[in-house]
């Protein structure tokens, strides 16, 4: 009896031992996740088991976390809600969307931080947008190719207070409808602004190239816009605010439309070691402001136009 009862009561310990330990999630997050053209969504995306598509790696990755690309592949359209990081450092990592889909869609908190880097992006002639931004803190695009979308290469629409990011990036050949689609649309919702600071981009053979509305500021640096259909910067003030637009050091040429252009009069546009050539209007205004710094170079245009007021360098 003295035996049973050591037994009863070394079971009573165990069983309280377990039911007191921590619990433990079934689906926990990883901070880095891994995909592969060869892996499986199924699996948990680790480095030596690393998952197939963007869209299989984001629901076990942690928020504020890094999706990486281990080899070149095709990983497929994906919607991001949180804060995290999709990197494929020199590698072929393509997302294809078609049919009207979009490559990315951001809609994620107004604190979130999302990064692209390394990314190919292919609309085929009948994807959407490349990237689609909804909602969010920040987005950084780094090193990316965006090609061949029906609306817009990025479409950048935040219904809150939101940054753009975009460095070392070509953005070619969107051009569905011209007033609808191209390389670049900036335009925040009635609740929404944006800043924007563009490095070292292409935008070539879109339908527009850079398409900046009311509720912005954008400062644009290094950058060409080329060979588009209709305009190659563009900011239009809207019933949403003002908009101001700054070119240093960039190139707007041969563009079917205007190299440069400002609608509506609380539109700004100023300029500074810019060239506008070979457009068929170089600077026109309908309404707005074109401020140089009076070291441009605007010539060689159907029509070179002149900016409505000139400042000297300070």
């Amino acid at each position: 009896m003295r035996v049973a009862s050591r037994v009863r009561f070394s079971w009573s310990w165990l069983v309280l031992f377990v039911v007191l330990l921590p619990a433990v999630p079934a689906s926990a997050q990883a901070t880095r996740t891994w995909v592969s053209g060869v892996g499986d969504d199924a699996n948990p995306c680790s480095r030596t088991a690393p998952c197939k598509t963007f869209a299989g790696a984001i629901s076990k990755t942690a928020t504020a976390g890094e999706i990486n690309v281990l080899d070149p592949g095709a990983y497929g359209a994906v919607t991001i809600t949180k804060s995290i990081t999709i990197s494929a450092e020199d590698l072929q990592a393509g997302v294809l969307a078609t049919l009207g889909s979009s490559g990315m869609v951001i809609n994620a908190p107004s604190t979130a931080v999302v990064v692209i880097r390394g990314i190919d992006f292919e609309g085929a002639g009948s994807g959407g947008h490349g990237i689609r931004f909804l909602a969010g803190g920040a987005l950084h695009v780094e090193n990316c190719t965006i090609n061949n979308f029906s609306l817009n290469g990025i479409d950048f629409e935040p219904n809150g207070a939101s940054r753009l990011y975009v460095s070392d990036t070509v953005v070619r050949n969107n051009r569905g409808i011209a007033s609808t689609s191209g390389a670049i649309l900036i335009k925040p919702t009635s609740t929404g602004s944006a800043e924007v600071t563009f490095d070292n981009v292409r935008l070539l053979n879109n339908a527009h190239g850079f398409r900046i509305e009311g509720g912005s500021q954008a400062v644009v640096r290094n950058s060409v816009a080329s060979g588009n259909t209709t305009n190659g910067f563009r900011a239009l003030a809207t019933a949403v605010g003002a908009v101001e637009l700054t070119l240093e050091s960039t190139e707007s040429s041969n563009n079917l439309a205007s190299g440069v252009r400002t609608d509506n009069g609380a539109a700004t546009i100023r300029i500074s070691n810019t060239t506008v050539t070979g457009n068929n209007e170089g600077l026109i205004t309908s309404g707005g402001a074109i401020v140089s710094f009076g070291n441009n170079a605007v010539d060689g245009n159907a029509v070179n136009g002149s900016p409505t007021s000139t400042l000297p360098l300070i």
